[in-house]
């Protein structure tokens, strides 16, 4: 065959296989046995909510809800301490409002707090103390809907849980992924 022939195929057959590949992978948060936490969506929920497609640690992803806006989720990756507290920290945005929602799952046996904060462009802040029940339970914790102040990647959230103050923070998560480390 000619090499021009080769990869012409080659390159059809890649752009053929490449979305296959990619829905097989399926979002995180799907409903497997790996991911104990809900996966990102609009509503606030103490149940696990419905999976996004595209809800990847670090990804921006989008739907479009009933009313034909657009729902963005920008989340960091999902982290666990020794101690038992999992969580995940997103933030969202429905047309002209951002948030921040954190999704946890505390096994530690006992109750946390959890501090969750919003910064956006300008030096914005807005804060919000959550009492993190006991439970083995999937529950999530939001800021309120605050009007954007610009785009919404100039926006990052973090959630720190902490138990009584001898034991002090136990998890920090972020909804941006931490940058590769050059090795």
């Amino acid at each position: 065959m000619q090499p021009r022939l080769i990869m012409l195929l080659g390159v059809a057959a890649v752009t053929v296989l490449l979305p296959l590949a990619g829905a097989s992978a399926g979002p995180v948060g799907d409903g497997d046995a790996k991911s104990p936490l809900p996966s990102p969506s609009a509503a606030l929920s103490n149940a696990p909510s419905e999976p996004r497609a595209g809800a990847e640690p670090g990804l921006a992803s989008s739907s479009v809800t009933d009313s034909g806006a657009t729902t963005t989720a920008r989340c960091g990756p999902e982290l666990s301490s020794p101690d038992g507290i999992e969580a995940q920290t997103c933030v969202l945005g429905l047309g002209p409002d951002t948030w921040a929602r954190t999704y946890y799952r505390n096994a530690t046996g006992e109750e946390l707090t959890a501090v969750l904060t919003l910064m956006g462009p300008g030096g914005r802040t807005v804060q919000m103390h959550c009492e993190v029940a006991a439970e083995d339970e999937p529950a999530a914790c939001e800021t309120p809907r605050e009007r954007s102040a610009g785009d919404a990647a100039a926006y990052s959230a973090v959630a720190e849980y902490a138990a009584g103050e001898a034991d002090g923070l136990l998890l920090r998560s972020g909804s941006n992924s931490a940058p590769p480390r050059d090795s």
